[in-house]
């Protein structure tokens, strides 16, 4: 193997790698036929969906041109005029107390129950009846009896009255509208919203739509649109909503009633959910119909609340609540949805298809249902005029993907052993390939810890034996590079350190761009030396350089004796600070001090020199700003208020010497001599100036 080519030994790989590519192609097979099999579920989903929507579309559009011939015929509009000439009739009628009390009975003992058993609280003495009409129409027709199956197909109760007799003619009309189509209910309105006739004669039996004690809801903005339309070809449908006399969430069809240009009357058809759940459950033959264990189909509302009843619901009301609650649906609604026997206008579908389907878009995804589980999903608009449904149909992913699990155990399987059979191989041919390869990689770990006196010894002719002669050469190199950028980290450090604080140079090393900081408490020392700008045109620009140079650093060595620390130095100008790097007590005395010390320093180099130079200096004390400025040419500066007021002083003062303010003077003023020099105006307002008396 010593003489073999790299290439040789790649080639040997990658037939090894082609065993590999087996699992690559049984990934890539399994993916496209689960995809294949999503798009098909898919299809049977829409195509379910679309049946039901047409099937749901195309029942209630009968019924609407149902009712249309009903409302238009001679039958309604004759009843319509006989039942209400009855209902006015009865309005100056009186029962005896013997009919009062069993009127009473009848709501205590039958409706208040009914209502009792699904949830729902009745102040019997608000729903009792309250006019004349609607007491004596269900003391006769409504409290005699228990069972409205059979109250329906008593045609009169033998009271002699106008109203008995039009319900002894046309209730048989009506009773066979009802039973045929499946209402749950025909109520006739006159013009007044008064309830003239009923086909169950329940306990909306007489009473006003707008005044009585089920008033408003749904079908009174229903029956008001539908009388307003001053149309006969006029049919209005309400959503699903709670109706009291109704023991379950009920839908209306009303149309006017009366002859071509006159509107006598409404005709009011209750619709109950009944008839929707039976078309969405598939009469509940879900397997029967290709949904399968778990599929679904279900309408929802614009509120988000469920039009039909849920499939899991109905199957398995225990594990409905479960799921739903762990799902995220509040205990107390699927408590409710259990004790009022369906999940209508009860169970919450806030869902990502829901929504979609709200916005008018149609289409198919993955998504987690109401139940909390992963299901494939087909939805639309149900596209109803007057109602904002939304139909969705629905199946669990893992019964929706069963089919392809023997598939995926198979391929599994096989790609297991193919993979098992790679591994040995690859560990055989890996010991024989790895080896040089482990002995670079020990050479490179040690150059990374700083040992760049390595050498391999290279025991083979062919890639890796070039590598490590390569690899080698590189480790000399780099040991020589490493020496000239030691000397030349070193020399960037006393560069750096002699431009700014050691703290900032740290900061600056680890990365940071933006480097400022705040300091309490910093005095400051602008000075400028007096004269040196009349020596220019005298003195060469070496000579002129020479001099700087020389006060400059006698400067820098009186400021590190004091502590004081230099910030910047200009060509006849010298910033200084105390107590910006290294907090001082003293920082006010040590500048006084170093303002003295350069004065000190001048006066000695005027007696050695012959020059006369002078040094004219402002102090202030207080809050200022350090950092680095500008990128690509770095400085380090200092700025604020004390910086800024320093150099007012200083520039302000016409004579050279040590000028001061206030601050400072109120804490030099015991131990050194101050005289006044003037005022300065900051912000607006004049400050005094003192001016150091000559130490």
């Amino acid at each position: 193997m010593s003489r073999m080519s790299i290439q040789s030994k790649l080639l040997m790989m990658l037939l090894v790698t082609s065993v590999l590519s087996a699992a690559v192609v049984g990934a890539i097979g399994y993916q496209s036929g689960r995809s294949s099999l999503r798009e098909s579920v898919f299809d049977r989903l829409t195509e379910i969906r679309q049946s039901q929507s047409r099937q749901l579309r195309e029942g209630i559009g009968d019924l609407k041109n149902s009712l249309v011939i009903y409302s238009r015929g001679a039958t309604s509009i004759e009843a319509i005029g006989a039942f209400t000439a009855g209902f006015d009739q009865l309005n100056a009628a009186t029962i005896n107390p013997a009919q009062q009390q069993s009127l009473v009975d009848y709501y205590t003992q039958q409706f208040a129950p009914q209502k009792a058993a699904i949830g729902e609280e009745v102040d019997v003495d608000a729903v009792l009846p309250r006019t004349n009409a609607s007491r004596y129409l269900q003391a006769y027709y409504t409290a005699p009896f228990a069972d409205w199956d059979k109250s329906i197909q008593f045609d009169n109760a033998g009271d002699g009255s106008t109203w008995s007799a039009a319900n002894a003619r046309y209730n048989d009309f009506f009773r066979e509208i009802v039973q045929r189509f499946e209402f749950e209910d025909a109520l006739l309105f006159d013009t007044r919203g008064n309830v003239v006739y009923t086909a169950y004669k329940g306990v909306d039996l007489g009473t006003n739509v707008f005044t009585g004690p089920f008033k408003g809801g749904l079908l009174a903005s229903a029956y008001k649109e539908a009388l307003e339309s001053n149309t006969v070809d006029y049919v209005g449908i309400t959503d699903f909503g709670e109706y009291e006399p109704a023991d379950e969430p009920t839908a209306w069809f009303l149309s006017p009633v009366g002859p071509q240009g006159s509107v006598e009357g409404v005709l009011a058809l209750q619709f109950p959910i009944s008839k929707i759940n039976r078309l969405m459950t598939m009469d509940r033959r879900w397997q029967e119909s290709g949904m399968g264990e778990t599929g679904e189909t279900f309408i929802v509302g614009p509120d988000d609340l469920m039009r039909s009843d849920s499939r899991m619901f109905i199957e398995d009301p225990e594990a409905y609540k479960r799921d739903v609650v762990d799902a995220g649906t509040a205990p107390d609604i699927a408590a409710e949805a259990i004790q009022r026997g369906g999940t209508t206008l009860i169970q919450p579908v806030p869902t990502e298809a829901t929504k979609l389907a709200q916005r008018g878009q149609a289409g198919t995804l993955i998504a987690q249902d109401y139940l909390g589980q992963e299901t494939l999903q087909a939805y639309a608009p149900a596209d109803i005029e007057g109602l904002r449904w939304n139909v969705i149909a629905k199946i669990n992913t893992a019964e929706a993907f069963a089919p392809v699990s023997a598939f995926t155990r198979t391929l599994v399987l096989s790609t297991v052993a193919i993979i098992f059979v790679v591994c040995l191989a690859a560990m055989l041919l890996a010991r024989l390939f790895v080896r040089p390869i482990r002995r670079l990689e020990t050479g490179a770990q040690k150059i990374s810890s700083g040992d760049y006196n390595i050498n391999l010894p290279v025991h083979s002719r062919d890639e890796f034996g070039d590598l490590t002669v390569a690899f080698n050469e590189m480790s000399r190199n780099l040991a020589i590079k490493e020496d000239l950028l030691a000397e030349q980290r070193r020399e960037n450090d006393r560069l750096m350190l002699s431009l700014m604080p050691e703290p900032v140079v740290q900061r600056y090393r680890e990365g940071e761009e933006t480097i400022s900081q705040d300091h309490q408490d910093v005095t400051v020392i602008f000075a400028d030396i007096v004269g040196l700008d009349d020596l220019s045109p005298q003195l060469s620009s070496d000579e002129l350089l020479t001099i700087v140079n020389k006060l400059t650093r006698q400067f820098d060595a009186a400021a590190d004796n004091l502590g004081v620390e230099q910030v910047r130095t200009l060509h006849n100008g010298y910033l200084a600070s105390c107590g910006l790097s290294v907090p001082r007590l003293d920082n006010v005395r040590r500048t006084v001090d170093f303002a003295i010390e350069m004065q000190r320093i001048i006066e000695r180099f005027n007696g050695e020199t012959g020059h006369d130079l002078s040094l004219r200096a402002g102090i202030d004390t207080g809050t200022v700003t350090s950092g680095l400025v500008a990128r690509s040419t770095l400085a380090y500066d200092m700025w604020g208020s004390a910086v800024n007021l320093a150099y007012q002083v200083q520039s302000g003062s016409p004579q050279p010497g040590v000028y001061v303010t206030s601050t400072v003077y109120d804490q030099m003023r015991d131990s050194r001599s101050f005289t006044a020099a003037g005022v300065i105006t900051v912000d607006g307002e004049e400050q005094p100036v003192w001016r150091l008396a000559q130490q």
